[in-house]
């Protein structure tokens, strides 16, 4: 009788032979080397950070893991669908990780800070904010604060332009969130403790969480800064709603919104948390890029002076418009292309919150998954002499053809930056005015190099303001 579920007949033709089934499994994946106890990768880190992150695209394969939190494991994710992966298919899956825990100390439960229906949430209150028509109505600030930093600046003047930049940024922002409410002691107070909040937030995600609760002076700054920080917010929010006065602004928005399940106005710590999340993100991430770009445009003749053709071309005498900023295909693939070689994040993170399979591995939950724009965007397997900066990579379709994951100048998934049109416009309508009237010029031999904090930026950017031929009567040509 024929034994239940086999094949007898198949087992006798196989009596006698040996069969091997060989089950294929994953490589380990590797460690980088040089980790110490307790400190893990932490001086490697605070020495260069995106020096060490670049060296690992170099020596290992797609994963690699690093130390930064003892008994965490940290994979840096190098390779473009396992990035891809991480941000789009495993989204709703993950946690929003390390970078953004830290960011949390500063921002409280914001939209960049939450994960799941709670992101969703906050970012359907914040989207109003960004709409076409509210982008518009918002150039001719953006515009107006460009040309107010621009008559600041004398010809022969050696700027900072990375001050320079954060300061039109904050001004900008300033505008569009408080309608310019704040005066300007209290405008530079705010400057001042963001800029140490925000290195704090950089130096915070390479050391182990133990090294917060240590009594030194970086740690006391750090909680120091961050209270004057939200208290100036608060204070801003008490006064406008004292006044009953809607402005138009962001501010105004957010005072106007219900939260969605209770039906009830937001809260203060709400409201000014998602009002540190724009005052951060703008100002950080634009004064970089704009930086950038003028840094670039004085290191190339040729692609400032394209700049200049097509500005005359689609402008004529006319300021910068709304309706310009898709008219300008050059300057948007400049923009492009100081997006990929200078990009500002280095860390970006996600935390599994189960077991998750990510292209052949399987990492258990409470693994931080983190991936680096800077190093990715510089890979030469995906961009042929990537230190060059060439707006002319982007043209035709360049970007399509890239692969899924190599290009993300805005992140992907659903915690895309919400913002990302209103900072090209940003961006589009403050390089227009500004090098309409400026030519600035390096000194002979200068260049600048990337530092990260919380995000990337020169380390520092002095270039010297003269005027463009023809930009003001009595004005005359720079020398070259």
């Amino acid at each position: 009788m024929p034994e239940m579920g086999i094949d007898v007949r198949a087992r006798e033709r196989c009596e006698g032979a040996l069969i091997q089934v060989t089950v294929a499994t994953p490589p380990p994946i590797p460690r980088a080397a040089g980790s110490l106890p307790l400190l893990g990768h932490a001086i490697q880190l605070m020495r260069d950070n995106l020096g060490f992150i670049a060296s690992l695209r170099e020596t290992y394969g797609p994963v690699v893991e690093i130390a930064l939190q003892p008994g965490t494991r940290t994979l840096i994710v190098q390779d473009p669908a396992l990035i891809r992966a991480m941000l789009v298919d495993l989204g709703p899956s993950l946690d929003k990780g390390r970078f953004f825990e830290k960011m949390g100390q500063l921002l409280g439960d914001s939209v960049v800070t939450a994960a799941g229906q709670e992101h969703v949430r906050k970012r359907r209150q914040l989207q109003p904010a960004f709409t076409h028509t509210e982008i518009a109505r918002y150039v001719d600030i953006m515009r107006g604060e460009a040309e107010a930093a621009v008559s600041r600046w004398r010809p022969g003047e050696v700027v900072d332009v990375r001050e320079a930049m954060v300061k039109l940024s904050l001004d900008m922002r300033a505008k569009t969130v408080f309608s310019g409410s704040l005066d300007e002691e209290t405008f530079l107070r705010l400057r001042s403790d963001l800029s140490v909040v925000m290195n704090g937030v950089g130096a915070r995600v390479m050391l182990p969480d133990w090294a917060e609760r240590l009594p030194l002076p970086f740690n006391r700054r750090f909680n120091e800064a961050r209270d004057a920080v939200r208290a100036t917010i608060d204070e801003a929010l008490d006064e406008l709603r004292a006044s009953g006065h809607d402005t138009g602004d962001m501010l105004s928005m957010l005072l106007r919104a219900r939260d969605e399940e209770t039906g009830e106005p937001l809260t203060g710590d709400q409201i000014c948390s998602e009002i540190l999340t724009l005052a951060v993100a703008g100002t950080e991430t634009t004064a970089s890029v704009l930086s950038w770009i003028l840094y670039e445009l004085a290191r190339d003749p040729a692609v400032e002076a394209r700049v200049q053709a097509e500005l005359a071309d689609v402008l004529g005498e006319r300021p910068v418009t709304f309706d310009d900023v898709m008219r300008l295909p050059y300057l948007n693939r400049v923009i492009t292309e100081a997006l990929r070689l200078h990009h500002t994040g280095w860390l970006v993170t996600r935390r599994t919150v189960t077991d998750t399979r990510l292209g052949e591995w399987t990492v258990p939950a409470g693994t931080e998954l983190a991936y680096c724009q800077h190093a990715l965007h510089r890979d030469p397997e995906l961009f042929a002499d990537p230190l060059d900066f060439n707006p002319d990579r982007w043209l035709d379709d360049t970007q399509a053809r890239l692969p899924a994951g190599a290009f993300l100048p805005f992140g992907a998934g659903r915690h895309k930056c919400i913002g990302d049109r209103f900072a090209l416009t940003e961006l589009i309508t403050a390089i227009a005015v500004i090098t309409r009237e400026v030519r600035f010029t390096l000194a002979p031999g200068q260049t600048v190099q990337p530092v990260a904090r919380a995000t990337v930026r020169p380390r520092t950017l002095l270039m010297t303001a003269g005027p463009r031929v023809g930009s003001e009567p009595g004005r005359t040509e720079p020398a070259e």
